[in-house]
């Protein structure tokens, strides 16, 4: 009978970002799904949070993946279309800033998880989540603690949720100029702070942090209050808040854009 747990293997931290996923694949527990999210701490613009399979027969193609904070953002953009190319599934959510304040930032972060791997097309057999315990998932799951520097699937996730992000906020630039949203991407920094000052919120600003509620509630744009209400049809034209999908079966769509489910 096949455990519904991960074996008892001892993972290293120089045993590299294949142990842990080849044990659940020697064990019966394939396909394994790794998520992860971008944009936690941000003050403005979206949560972004990818689920991504990797088969372990294409982990060498990808020799140039590792932990995604030890990557530059050149190295990331060279990974990004060859995690799509081998990825056996991955889909990508955006949860817009509004939800991000009805929810909870924590709250809407679980929910991210939940959808990203619902939105798979490969159903997976184990689920590795990025330090979060993630309940209502479908199939067995286990968080790891630093996961995108011991599971390759967590770090091909985190890869595609960081560069989908950054190239939003980089197009949220042009919409929004003047926050600087193409360099800081949205997080606080004292930049991005003196623009809040100058300029007041926009809409992509996130009214739950509390530098942002600051100069809402000062500027007097909320009327002394904060009420977040999620849009109901957030700006997926530009690729915005839809949610990407790919699949060994379907078309990867044309590189360098990021995909609403219309689109694929």
């Amino acid at each position: 009978m096949a455990t519904t747990w991960p074996p008892r293997t001892v993972i290293r931290k120089s045993s590299g970002l294949r142990t842990l996923e080849s044990a659940l694949y020697r064990s019966g527990l394939g396909p394994v799904a790794g998520v992860d999210e971008v944009g936690r701490g941000a003050c403005a613009g979206p949560l972004v949070v990818a689920a991504c399979v990797l088969g372990p027969g294409r982990l060498e193609s990808l020799a140039a993946l590792d932990d995604s904070k030890k990557l530059t953002e050149g190295a990331r953009e060279k990974l990004f279309p060859l995690i799509r190319r081998y990825a056996l599934a991955y889909h990508v959510v955006f949860i817009p800033p509004a939800e991000v304040d009805r929810r909870g930032v924590h709250v809407a972060n679980i929910e991210g998880m939940r959808r990203a791997v619902a939105g798979l097309s490969l159903r997976p057999g184990y689920v590795l989540s990025d330090g979060f315990r993630v309940p209502g998932l479908p199939v067995p799951s286990l968080p790891v603690i630093g996961g995108d520097a011991v599971a390759a699937c967590i770090a091909a996730a985190s890869v595609l949720a960081k560069v989908s992000r950054d190239r939003l906020m980089v197009a949220m630039d042009a919409d929004h100029p003047g926050y600087g949203f193409a360099e800081h991407k949205g997080y606080s920094t004292p930049a991005h702070s003196a623009a809040l000052t100058q300029l007041g919120p926009c809409p992509e600003h996130r009214h739950s942090f509390i530098n942002v509620r600051r100069v809402a509630i000062g500027s007097g744009a909320s009327g002394g209050r904060v009420v977040a209400e999620c849009r109901p049809d957030p700006p997926a034209a530009r690729g915005g808040y839809g949610e990407e999908r790919w699949s060994q079966d379907s078309p990867s769509g044309t590189p360098g854009k990021c995909f609403s489910e219309k689109d694929v």
